[in-house]
């Protein structure tokens, strides 16, 4: 039994998907159990709650071989990024009370800089938070999402594609989300387990 955050997403959804194609079970914790429905009609074990529940979300992790954590997305943070910070700080707490064998954790490209993040932020904050566990981690360091690029397409019709990273004249590494899950699913997967990494992709 693997645990997966993040299910009704890309990257939790193809890792969940992953992960059942080779015969393993999955739980996943959903704010939405009605979002989710077509997760429980394939098998997948929903934990309705909320991220920043540390009891909950520690019951989700006992007894599984391994977990798979995200931040939730948030286009609109805190300054502080209070918002990340409680969600770490829950993360910490349940991991305490119930470790898993193994940890895959999302993180971005950048994440390793201290300043000049933006939206970032929060995974430089998720790696900094969940470093030092006592167990075999891992943080996939993704590049920009080619699914974020849909959004452009339209208005790139017009002779313009809008980005956000810059400078506009720096080649940046880009990966399907599809990709990303079959990643994070196969360092789950791995036996013997692992130490502590970083995979860029």
């Amino acid at each position: 039994m693997f645990l997966v955050t993040g299910i009704t997403g890309h990257v939790g959804g193809a890792t969940a998907r992953h992960l059942l194609e080779t015969g393993k079970q999955v739980r996943a914790l959903v704010r939405d159990e009605a979002k989710a429905a077509a997760w429980k009609d394939r098998g997948v074990e929903l934990v309705k709650g909320e991220w920043e529940d540390s009891a909950l979300l520690a019951g989700a992790l006992d007894g599984v071989e391994g977990a798979y954590l995200m931040m939730p997305p948030s286009q609109t943070p805190s300054r502080d990024f209070r918002e990340a910070k409680a969600v770490i700080a829950s993360y910490k707490e349940a991991l305490a009370r119930s470790a898993p064998p193994k940890l895959v954790a999302l993180s971005s490209m950048g994440s390793e800089k201290s300043s000049g993040l933006g939206l970032i932020t929060a995974t430089h904050l998720l790696e900094e938070g969940l470093r030092d566990l006592p167990f075999p981690t891992a943080f996939v360091r993704a590049g920009g999402f080619f699914e974020n690029f849909l959004f452009g397409l339209q208005a790139a019709q017009g002779g313009t594609l809008p980005v956000f990273y810059t400078p506009t004249d720096r080649k940046l590494p880009m990966v399907a989300t599809e990709d990303i899950g079959a990643q994070v699913a196969k360092l789950l997967s791995w036996r013997p387990h692992w130490g502590r990494c970083w995979a860029a992709m």
